[in-house]
């Protein structure tokens, strides 16, 4: 038992009152998540969309969060990373119930444009608010608990949203729209502004935290080849994950499984998380990223490869199963990594760049994956998954090197801040300089 109790402190304790109503929120929102989890089965079967249709309008949501990251990212950093929050949560609300009412095509389609834009405009505006508050030392945790926390209402939901469906398909735009606002109505009450003031640091280097903005983020991140090959790699990866989303449910479809069946099967997803991730962190302490990734990579392409040979939901399960092992390595290092590629100025247009991978996959996947089908056989789309997994693997053993360099250059001690409207004190002697502690981030650090 205290064994137990010792690993529980050690994976909760110490994290800032902040993230934990980020963490509940997430919880929240996710328990509600039903829309995107069955929209390929609603347009097909409710909507009697043919699968091309329907593959076209889950692009144009991939297409309408590619602007939204983008857009969101730069909010961020501009405006505040609460307003751009909150303004993201209200407006996904709304647009869920618009899209819930639509019927004809255009309408559906420009519902989900919509929605696409407002929902994943969150997406940069959390992840840099989650960096604000959790100091580096952390954030494997920090980011491994909200991991938890995403997939144990994605398990619940998956669930959930099946047995609604029996009940009518708008139920699942109702309370998709509701939990979403009751996400909203927590940061609005219990999380203030993350995002420290424009300042200048001691010399005013460019590039650390507490160093005037820069002129051309978007030019400065263009130039940077380490973390845009990171955000390429990413990409693939999100190509071959999203396909249980766009691809799988048809493909169950055809093997004469039920809604509900896909439900059930897609929660092993998120049981497997709730189970086993927080023990993840523990795992991977300590070991290479790039062959923590590399190794993910290889997991993930075997376990939709294996979709090419099912025919029966246990032998779905299974893949879900595998693939699922591969996405519990990669998250918590994927997001550790690219806190540590973003300088502190332009977090959040790091955060908004990395972001717009997922959403161009979320764009791209379901059209490339139908057409693959249709043109291809289902069997060449779930092989071509297991061959993009081993490739992006390769990649990330041979570019791994450099992405540590840039990190560890990044990860030197940040100077305190001084608010721009201040008066600088003298610059600190060497040994005064030495003994000065870097900012504690917003939000009292408190235990779980």
């Amino acid at each position: 038992m205290r064994t137990v109790r010792g690993w529980f402190r050690e994976t909760t304790g110490g994290l800032p009152r902040t993230f934990w109503y980020l963490w509940t929120g997430t919880l929240i929102n996710r328990l509600g998540s039903f829309v995107l989890v069955f929209l390929a089965i609603y347009l097909t079967q409710a909507r009697h969309f043919s699968a091309a249709q329907a593959g076209l309008v889950m692009g144009l949501w991939g297409v309408g969060g590619a602007v939204g990251t983008t857009v969101g990212g730069t909010l961020v950093d501009r405006w505040g990373r609460r307003p751009t929050l909150l303004t993201a949560h209200l407006g996904a609300a709304t647009m869920m119930l618009t899209l819930g009412f639509a019927r004809p095509l255009w309408a559906v389609a420009v519902g989900a444009l919509l929605l696409g834009m407002f929902a994943e405009a969150a997406r940069p505006a959390f992840g840099a608010m989650m960096i604000d508050v959790v100091p580096e030392r952390d954030r494997l945790r920090a980011f491994s608990l909200n991991y938890w926390a995403i997939n144990l209402g994605f398990a619940c939901a998956a669930v959930l949203a099946g047995l609604a469906a029996e009940a009518g398909y708008l139920l699942l735009f109702v309370v998709d729209a509701a939990t979403t606002l009751v996400t909203a109505l927590i940061i609005f009450v219990k999380v203030g502004e993350t995002r420290r003031p424009t300042a200048v640091a001691t010399g005013g280097a460019p590039g650390r935290a507490g160093g005037p903005p820069r002129v051309g983020a978007l030019r400065t991140i263009a130039a940077d080849r380490v973390f845009l090959g990171f955000v390429v790699l990413n990409l693939f990866g999100a190509l071959v994950f999203l396909q249980h989303i766009s691809m799988l449910p048809i493909a169950m479809g055809d093997a004469g499984l039920s809604p509900a069946t896909y439900g059930s099967v897609v929660a092993l997803n998120g049981v497997l998380i709730v189970v086993g991730q927080l023990f993840v962190p523990r795992l991977i302490r300590g070991r290479s990223r790039s062959h923590v990734l590399a190794l993910a990579s290889v997991v993930m392409g075997v376990g939709f490869g294996l979709t090419a040979f099912a025919d029966a939901a246990w032998f779905f399960g299974l893949t879900v199963l595998i693939w699922t092992l591969g996405e519990m390595l990669n998250s918590p290092s994927n997001a550790t990594l690219i806190a540590e590629l973003s300088p502190a100025e332009l977090r959040g247009r790091y955060q908004g760049v990395f972001s717009l991978s997922w959403q161009v996959a979320g764009a791209v996947a379901p059209v490339l994956g139908g057409l693959v089908r249709e043109h291809a056989g289902n069997a060449t789309l779930w092989l071509g998954c297991a061959a993009i997994g081993v490739a992006t693997a390769l990649a990330h053993l041979l570019s791994g090197p450099a992405r540590e360099r840039r990190a560890a250059r990044l990860r030197r001690p940040e100077v305190p801040v001084v608010p721009v409207t201040a008066v600088q004190p003298p610059a600190p002697q060497p040994a005064e300089a030495a003994a000065t502690a870097p900012a504690e981030p917003v939000g009292a650090r408190t235990p779980a």
